[in-house]
């Protein structure tokens, strides 16, 4: 049986002491006292693929090479069987380079740039939309079980949010066991990474839950579904356009998972209840996520 309070076995987990993620900022509170608290750093990070230049992304800055992979797989710049021979990192003026076995140019799509629902990346959406026509989600199991052990354990790990607040986590799940758990100040971001990892180690998306502390959007919708994910959930709400698209697609949407509570507004036959909620603790206040007290 997992040990749901033990936090060593992730495969990547956050490192909120990181050094350069965080700095301490001076100023006053509400009484007029001085304060110090910590806060999130921000930095750009330029992605090409192979001579291209396709965007610049603000970032916390950890794990830069899987941002640039997942964020190319999941604008659907890196196609199936084009083989990735090289990820190129220069810390020094923050850009990432992708090399792939074939030239390719994206200038037509880039033109059709546009900032989405998210933060600090725009998405070429409408390509994006085009990568669903056809697309089959594997079929899967969701033991509500699983859904109240994850909400426990990702809840309770120590990460920047409840450090310094101000940022989004993803985590990639299979069964009642987190796996990966990325965060960045675009929830977007770090759904990116999560895809970037998966591509790198050729892990598959069969049977994977991915969990997500932001809003369930069309866009956080949509690359779950490029990535072959079939269940998403989250602490938080739902957009309307998310919900169309889920249902379009067949993927299972679990929203406003608190405690005993949460909603499925999509791919709900994929759900088992195999627990009593009444079995499972409220979340005390001590126990619920929130960020650092200055945050």
């Amino acid at each position: 049986m997992t040990n749901h309070d033990s936090f060593d076995d992730y495969l990547i987990a956050p490192d909120p002491g990181r050094a350069g993620l965080t700095r301490a900022v001076e100023g006053v509170d509400h009484e007029g006292n001085r304060a110090a608290i910590s806060v999130v750093e921000e930095r750009p990070l330029t992605i090409y693929l192979n001579s291209q230049e396709i965007v610049t992304a603000m970032t916390i800055g950890d794990y830069p090479e899987y941002l640039a992979l997942g964020f190319l797989k999941n604008q659907g710049m890196l196609r199936e069987g084009e083989a990735v021979i090289a990820v190129q990192y220069d810390d020094e003026i923050e850009t990432v380079v992708v090399r792939t076995d074939s030239q390719t140019t994206y200038e037509e799509k880039l033109k059709k740039k546009t900032r989405t629902s998210g933060c600090a990346v725009g998405t070429v959406f409408g390509d994006m939309m085009e990568g669903l026509e056809g697309l089959t989600l594997p079929p899967a199991e969701v033991r509500t079980s699983w859904l109240y052990a994850l909400a426990h354990k990702i809840n309770r790990t120590p990460s920047l949010y409840l450090e310094a607040g101000a940022i989004h986590g993803t985590v990639l799940c299979e069964e009642d066991r987190p796996l990966v758990y990325m965060e960045d100040v675009g929830r977007h971001n770090a759904v990116d990474k999560i895809a970037g990892w998966m591509l790198s180690e050729g892990v598959s998306p069969k049977g994977k839950i991915l969990y997500t502390t932001g809003r369930l959007t069309s866009e956080m919708v949509i690359k779950t579904a490029l990535m072959g994910i079939p269940v998403l959930a989250s602490r938080s709400g739902f957009t309307a356009w998310g919900v169309e698209i889920a249902r379009q697609v067949g993927l299972t949407l679990i929203g406003r998972m608190r405690g005993q509570r949460f909603v499925c507004l999509a791919g709900e036959e994929r759900l088992v209840r195999d627990i009593d909620p009444k079995s499972v603790p409220e979340e005390d206040r001590k126990s619920r996520r929130k960020g650092a007290p200055d945050a």
